[in-house]
């Protein structure tokens, strides 16, 4: 049963009030090829390219005619795709079956079934180009206004993706710094602890875990972790040897 088509006013709404925290950058790009399926007459299926510097890949995709199409153009190294992310332009195929800019992807874009696609590029980050990609199952599917319509709706999608990518880039580095704080703490609680048996300095405290975590070939911060867990154990006449006895 086919999804009913949606106001292309409900979908710029719909683009503008992602909740961030209810969703990911995955959730996202899911929503913005749903809604253009549904939005921009003609489009039969919709994708969204994603390139970063270790390459372009489909990110979402109403179905798998375009998932085969785009991951076709990235074999190829060519396609109206890559042209579009690369460059931020619009790339417009009217008729499939006689485009002559891709000779190897064309043809077989032909045999998927697509008689035209539009191409949008979509500025996410300076890091991070896209596309939002458009297949019509015969020539000619979109006209000047579904066109302007689809351009509208891209200016739209890249103010989501962009604010999604760098929602999803913070939370990302704040759950590293939040790591790397509990590492540094965990660290400087081992230090003190060897400090105390060894009655060493803070640097001969920690040129001993470096050497424990060099031996072990293990992380230090695992190391110090292990040194603070036993030294938090209830100390016994058999155990209570020192830092020897509680480095592993």
């Amino acid at each position: 049963m086919a999804q009913r088509p949606v106001d292309p006013a409900e979908a710029f709404f719909e683009l503008g009030r992602i909740k961030l925290g209810e969703t990911d950058l995955s959730g996202v790009l899911t929503r913005v090829s749903e809604l253009a399926q549904r939005t921009i007459p003609g489009a039969e299926e919709v994708s969204v390219t994603l390139m970063r510097q270790e390459g372009a890949h489909t990110a979402a995709f109403s179905g798998e005619m375009a998932l085969r199409l785009d991951e076709l153009q990235y074999e190829y190294d060519q396609g109206p795709c890559l042209d579009a992310a690369r460059e931020s332009i619009v790339v417009s195929v009217p008729n499939m079956s006689v485009e002559e800019r891709w000779p190897r992807w064309a043809p077989r874009a032909v045999l998927a079934g697509v008689g035209s696609s539009l191409s949008i590029g979509l500025p996410i980050r300076e890091s991070v180009l896209g596309a939002l990609n458009i297949y019509g199952d015969t020539p000619a599917a979109f006209d000047d206004d579904a066109l302007t319509l689809a351009q509208t709706f891209a200016g739209y999608a890249s103010i989501a993706l962009a604010n999604a990518h760098l929602y999803d880039s913070t939370v990302t580095l704040a759950a590293q710094m939040q790591s790397a704080m509990q590492s540094r703490a965990v660290i400087e609680q081992a230090k003190g602890i060897i400090m105390g048996e060894r009655r060493c300095t803070a640097d001969e405290a920690f040129a001993i875990l470096a050497k424990v975590s060099q031996d072990s070939n293990r992380k230090l911060r695992d190391v110090a972790a292990t040194l603070v867990e036993r030294a938090a154990r209830p100390a016994s006449p058999r155990r209570d040897r020192g830092v020897s006895g509680h480095l592993p």
